[in-house]
């Protein structure tokens, strides 16, 4: 599990106040071409080869792009999307409601929110993942980046929602 740096993408439009998952939200394009610009100079520094690895959504999958044209290896996976909740994705967290949230943190690591996707196989899938040798850069989402620094602090002990903080802000970047 080492190896690769992940950078949170930037901030989308509409995030504010919603449950977002695989809602394929909108992107500034000034603020995806900034953090491929960081990854750039910081990959420059390190020595590392021009290859990175976003996953699909947007606002990820802009800073690929932009690294792309500038002559990187861009590799689309679909293991680096954020957690899938369900019917869920895309509401306000009001709209979802308390009674369904309390459900959901009674038995966090192993209740599928709305359909979607358990923490506990969002933290498998992230257990399993592996960059290719020559991608030392990753662009990914929040609660994928929380899980892998979740295994890496934790290893096999299961988190509680107490235990579930400190999701990284937009653009900050983990190395493992």
């Amino acid at each position: 599990m080492s190896g690769f740096k992940i950078w949170r993408h930037p901030k989308p439009f509409g995030a504010a106040g919603r449950c977002i998952g695989r809602t394929d939200l909108r992107l500034d394009r000034r603020k995806a071409k900034r953090l491929a610009h960081r990854i750039r100079a910081e990959a420059r520094r390190a020595g590392w080869p021009k290859a990175v690895a976003t996953s699909p959504l947007r606002r990820c999958a802009a800073v690929g792009r932009f690294l792309r044209a500038w002559g990187w290896r861009w590799r689309v996976d679909v293991q680096l999307m954020e957690l899938n909740f369900g019917a869920w994705d895309g509401l306000t967290w009001d709209a979802i409601g308390a009674e369904a949230l309390d459900a959901w943190v009674s038995d966090f690591v192993n209740h599928a929110p709305a359909g979607g996707e358990s923490l506990l196989q969002l933290l498998r899938r992230v257990q399993d993942w592996q960059p290719l040798p020559s991608e030392h850069c990753v662009v990914g989402h929040g609660g994928w980046m929380r899980a892998r620094r979740w295994l890496a602090e934790q290893g096999e002990r299961l988190p509680t929602a107490v235990d579930w903080t400190g999701v990284p802000v937009y653009g900050a970047g983990l190395s493992f």
